[in-house]
């Protein structure tokens, strides 16, 4: 396990008024990192269902409100961040794109959300070694 998969992000508060949704967001994440990666898949594809593309602020601004509510989120528990990532910009009516992949040296898998294919508040140098294995994309 890599040093920074053992560091806690440092957070920014979120305004008042998302915090409760980013909560929300971060429990059903929880919830739904127990299912089979096809299951999650589905549920996933079907959340996006009616949303427009998310923007980078936007999306950025939801991973730093779901980082600063949950302890487990700002490690390493990266699977949970992105899908509660992904949820809270869905209660806007937006969906990033989301992603898991895997690198081989060393093994390590990761989970992150994209816009455009630009990971959002990742370290693009190491997420480029990563091979994308599942994505749920926004829809245009």
């Amino acid at each position: 396990m890599s040093v920074r998969a053992l560091s806690l992000e440092t957070p920014t508060t979120p305004p008042w008024h998302l915090r409760p949704a980013a909560l929300t967001a971060v429990g059903i994440a929880r919830l739904l990192t127990n299912l089979p990666p096809q299951r999650l898949r589905k549920v996933l594809e079907c959340a996006r269902r009616g949303s427009r593309p998310a923007a980078e602020t936007q999306t950025l601004r939801a991973r730093n409100a779901v980082v600063a509510v949950s302890v487990p989120c700002a490690g390493p528990r990266c699977l949970q961040r992105s899908i509660a990532t992904a949820l809270l910009c869905r209660m806007t009516g937006t969906w990033p794109d989301w992603c898991t992949g895997v690198r081989t040296q060393p093994f390590q898998a990761h989970a992150w959300v994209a816009v455009d294919g630009k990971p959002i508040g990742e370290n693009i140098d190491e997420i480029r070694y990563f091979h994308v294995l599942m994505t749920v994309r926004s829809r245009p």
